[in-house]
């Protein structure tokens, strides 16, 4: 049996980790795959137009949102593993329909029915339920990494696939991916003893109301809706300028891609260390939307040589990667203690319904205005954007922590105000019905002695 403090974790530890992340890849993968390609294969579907090939890019944000918080709600009465089982057999008869469909609205039915396949909030719970509170942050971390490298890689791997393919060959991949990840839940990932009731990776109901008033979150809200909305109306524009205005073949475009998520990923991190060391989040979020903002203005005024649209694709990931691997820092710092799991439910429902207005709006705008109305709009939502994130705070810079209870500490009334005066404490909530106490923390200033006596004050084991 392994040491419940051990500093490393435990193999089936690293098997949940690492199953969960390449399930959540393999989907994410699936999801991002037709960004570079339908905007320009889209066009030889029947019935297809600019504005609803820009809702078929869109459409699984809408399902996606809507019922991501009530699939992880559903997780938490009949299980983990059959929301997610039933999610990823959604996500692949979305994908056959859409291989399926030889018209637009049959790749818009399987799109939307692919989003259905809400599995982002029952996946985290179970990850939860899999891994020690020291190893935590860890896992998640690495789910975090898989989606942000499924995106990548998407960007070149579906141009490549489809032009080998099709675009119906793209669809029958991402359904082969579902099974997979079926797979994977079934061979890989370990079973969980217990269930987790956890504030920090789940919805809350209670927490809910106060989530959506918070006004520091909601500003975050917006700006995670806003990046995906300007992404995805960028990938109904980008594609057709790189064919329209600077003649590059369609079957051509995954370099374009590669180069810039290579740059891109690279060029940001010396500001994401920048931001996290010397405490400066607020002005690199400022500078990373002020870039998008000048990105846009660059495509439409000089976006119209193959060098001006990869230089100017080149920064837009900069900015892009840099706002979307801080976003969730942000989310973390600024959630009340306990109030994460929610305020993150909340933040991603946000993120889903961008990307389904970003479509729809990019396509609309392109049908009716040309490329250069979806930059200008694009850098108006960009404009709005950082008006909004002007007039946020400096966040805390705290880290979440949940602390299980000794039975002792768990029955103190007056745990709290004792967890809130040990230095470093910024904030705590104590819920009794999981035996565990929620507290963010200083790290630079915190007393760690105090808060380990008071949260157990008896000694866990004897020291050699």
């Amino acid at each position: 049996m392994h040491d419940p403090y051990s500093d490393r974790m435990s193999g089936s530890e690293t098997r949940a980790a690492g199953g969960l992340a390449l399930v959540f890849a393999f989907r994410m993968l699936g999801m991002f795959m037709v960004l570079p390609v339908l905007a320009t294969y889209g066009q030889d579907l029947a019935g297809a137009t600019p504005a609803l090939i820009g809702l078929a890019i869109g459409a699984y944000g809408l399902t996606q949102a809507v019922l991501q918080i009530p699939f992880g709600i559903i997780s938490d009465r009949i299980g983990r593993l059959p929301v997610i089982y039933i999610g990823l057999l959604i996500f692949a008869a979305g994908s056959v329909l859409a291989a399926n469909g030889d018209s637009i609205w049959g790749v818009i039915a399987g799109r939307v029915l692919q989003g259905a396949g809400a599995i982002s909030a029952a996946v985290m719970a179970l990850l939860s339920d899999l891994t020690r509170e020291q190893h935590r942050t860890k896992a998640m971390a690495a789910i975090g990494m898989s989606i942000g490298l499924s995106f990548a890689v998407a960007m070149v791997v579906g141009p490549l696939l489809t032009r080998a393919f099709g675009l119906s060959g793209l669809f029958w991949v991402t359904a082969a991916m579902a099974i997979v990840g079926i797979l994977i839940i079934a061979f890989i990932v370990p079973r969980a003893d217990v269930r987790l009731q956890h504030r920090e990776s789940g919805v809350a109901k209670q927490a809910l109301g106060a989530t959506l008033r918070n006004g520091q979150l909601l500003r975050l809200d917006f700006g995670i809706l806003a990046l995906h909305a300007v992404l995805m109306s960028s990938f109904v524009a980008l594609p057709l300028a790189l064919v329209e205005r600077a003649g590059l073949p369609k079957e051509e475009h995954w370099w374009v891609y590669l180069t810039a998520l290579l740059i891109g990923f690279f060029a940001m991190v010396p500001f994401i260390i920048y931001a996290e060391k010397k405490r400066k989040m607020k002005r690199v979020l400022l500078g990373a939307i002020s870039v998008l903002l000048i990105c846009e203005l660059f495509f439409w005024l000089f976006g119209s040589s193959l060098t001006a649209l990869v230089v100017g694709t080149v920064v837009f990931f900069t900015a892009f990667n840099l706002l979307e691997a801080s976003m969730p820092s942000l989310i973390s710092k600024v959630s009340p203690a306990g109030g994460k799991g929610t305020a993150m439910g909340v933040y991603s429902t946000s993120q889903f319904l961008g990307a389904a207005v970003g479509g729809i709006l990019g396509g609309w705008f392109y049908q009716h205005g040309g490329l250069a109305t979806v930059f200008i709009g694009c850098a108006v939502l960009c404009a709005i954007w950082l008006a909004f994130a002007v007039t946020m705070r400096e966040p805390p810079y705290v880290t979440s922590l949940r602390l299980p209870l000794s039975p002792d500490a768990a029955a103190d009334a007056g745990l709290a105000e004792r967890l809130l005066a040990v230095p470093g404490v910024a904030d705590a909530m104590v819920v009794v019905e999981e035996a565990a106490a929620y507290v963010k923390v200083d790290t630079e200033q915190l007393d760690r002695t105090s808060l380990e006596r008071l949260v157990d004050p008896a000694p866990r084991r004897a020291e050699a």
